[in-house]
Formats: C-alpha cells, sequence, structure tokens
C-alpha cells in the first residue's frame, strides 16, 4: 500500500548548490533541511515542500535539465507566487488548460522546470 509521496529529486550540476538555496531558499522561501550526515558528502541540498513532502536536489556529474518531467507545487495565493519570480527575474509562463486551476511554470537556476498551481475554488 502507498501511503503518501515523501520527496522529489531533481538533478543538478556539480557547484550549483548557492544557485539553489539562493532560488528554492530565498525566491521561493522554502526551509532547508539538512542532509543525512552520510548523504550530505554527495553534495546537493534538501528543502520542505509542505507539511508532508521534500524537495531533494541531487547533484549529477552528467547533469542535462528536466524540461518535461517536473514537480507541481500547490500553492494558496499564486498570483503572489508568480510577482515574487518575476520581481527576481524568473520568467512566468502562464498555463490555462487545467480545468478548475491556475497555474504557470518557471525554470529554476539550472533549466528544471517546476508547476505552481492553486484551485480556484481554494481561493
Amino acid at each position: 500500500m502507498i501511503t503518501g509521496l515523501d520527496h522529489v529529486q531533481l538533478a543538478a550540476p556539480p557547484g550549483s548548490e548557492t544557485a539553489l538555496r539562493a532560488f528554492y531558499g530565498g525566491v521561493l522561501g522554502l526551509r532547508e533541511i539538512p542532509k543525512p550526515p552520510a548523504l550530505a558528502t554527495r553534495g546537493g541540498c534538501w528543502f520542505e515542500a509542505g507539511p508532508t513532502a521534500q524537495l531533494h536536489l541531487g547533484i549529477d556529474p552528467h547533469f542535462h535539465p528536466a524540461h518535461k518531467a517536473h514537480p507541481a507545487l500547490r500553492v494558496t495565493a499564486i498570483h503572489t507566487h508568480a510577482t515574487r519570480l518575476t520581481t527576481h527575474g524568473t520568467t512566468v509562463t502562464w498555463d490555462d488548460e487545467l480545468p478548475g486551476h491556475d497555474r504557470f511554470y518557471v525554470v529554476d537556476p539550472v533549466g528544471n522546470r517546476l508547476e505552481f498551481l492553486e484551485r480556484r475554488s481554494s481561493r
């Protein structure tokens, strides 16, 4: 029996942790959580992505950004998130094809795609 989603991992190139922390921690406001010591030597960083899931950014020496595959982050006040991202120089691409939702896509500092969505009925 599957009981939930623990984490999503995205790949990142070596040496990108500073940019990742600035974006995921600074711009998005996610709280960084410590990696277990045995895994910390591999580089990368982990963040809380809500009360029950985490977003892991793992270092891959053969990195290629995920242009199609992506995590979808459920948010409230989606337009506030879009404004904050735009203010920090991130391009926001709105998409209205999912019925009952407002949503947009962005690309993180290393080229990975992220989706942000909010149910219209939750506002």
